[in-house]
């Protein structure tokens, strides 16, 4: 087993936006400060949750840049640099380890999409070319493609490979993808409601959304998890399901970024085509937070 990035729960950190659009970095880095003080095991910038694809690239260096320096070490900077355009995906994480980071995370390319060959020579590409661990992300919803236990078995083979993000919210999978990958790579549950049921399977961790709002009690779940206290894992995940839903009630970061505004982290909207949460769905969110003391 190479060595593991991290283990816990690291938070896909939203990117906060000024009213005219730009980044916030004054308010990015309160919330780095805040996600480490409360016990957040690793930054994951520039991911889904952080907009990247609507970034240009010197803001998605940018951010990357600022992440590093902020955190200043004190957890691992895990820098999404994936695309459908190989070349560009090499360039981009050469960037990125150039910057600091500590690992990059790389999704599946979308849209013109692959085959499971050309899956495992697009990350070799990018494998090949930096010298830092790489998580790979499968996210078939967003994508259109989903990684093969087998290819994710030959992709563990590379030095570099070290991990995967499994979103695919397909327990099966994940429990085929832990039994025949789980002593080669590591694996994260990539989806909030099954932190608890993919970290009894042996899952490492998760890389959450939820953490934005309840960073404590999201590391103690997963901590609970490491330390097979599974009885109180239970409790948090079951007693947190309705907020965990709420905050995917509509496409995500929509409804995170409402949360925030909601509880008075003031980060901005959305960047086009993600629009304004609908009343319905705000009336949900809101109950949620209040249900949890979050707002009043």
């Amino acid at each position: 087993m190479k060595n593991t990035i991290f283990t816990g729960a690291g938070i896909a950190i939203i990117t906060p936006m000024n009213s005219d659009g730009s980044i916030n970095y004054d308010r990015l880095g309160e919330m780095i400060d805040y996600q480490i003080d409360n016990g957040t095991d690793a930054i994951i910038i520039c991911g889904t949750t952080g907009e990247a694809s609507t970034m240009t690239d010197e803001e998605h260096l940018g951010a990357i840049k600022y992440a590093v320096k902020k955190t200043a070490g004190r957890v691992p900077v895990i820098a999404g640099t994936g695309s459908n355009d190989t070349s560009y995906a090499v360039e981009l994480s050469k960037e990125a380890e150039n910057a600091g980071a500590d690992a990059l995370l790389l999704v599946t390319p979308y849209y013109n999409k692959t085959t499971q060959k050309g899956l495992i020579g697009h990350f070799k590409a990018i494998a090949d070319a930096v010298n830092i661990p790489i998580i790979l992300y499968n996210i078939p919803g967003r994508t259109g493609m989903n990684i093969e236990v087998a290819t994710v078995k030959e992709l563990a083979k590379h030095r570099n490979i070290a991990a995967i993000k499994e979103a695919s919210g397909n327990i099966s999978y994940a429990a085929k993808l832990l039994a025949e990958c789980g002593d080669v790579i590591d694996v994260y549950s990539g989806n909030d409601d099954m932190i608890v049921p993919m970290m009894s399977l042996g899952a490492k961790g998760v890389i959450s959304v939820l953490s934005h709002v309840i960073p404590k009690e999201t590391h103690m779940m997963a901590q609970y998890c490491l330390d097979n206290n599974f009885a109180e894992a239970t409790r948090l995940q079951l007693d947190y399901l309705d907020l965990i839903n709420a905050l995917f009630i509509e496409v995500n970061p929509i409804p995170v970024k409402e949360a925030m505004n909601m509880i008075g982290v003031e980060v901005g909207q959305c960047r086009m085509p993600l629009c304004e949460m609908s009343e319905e769905h705000k009336a949900v969110l809101k109950a949620a937070l209040e249900n949890h003391g979050l707002i009043r």
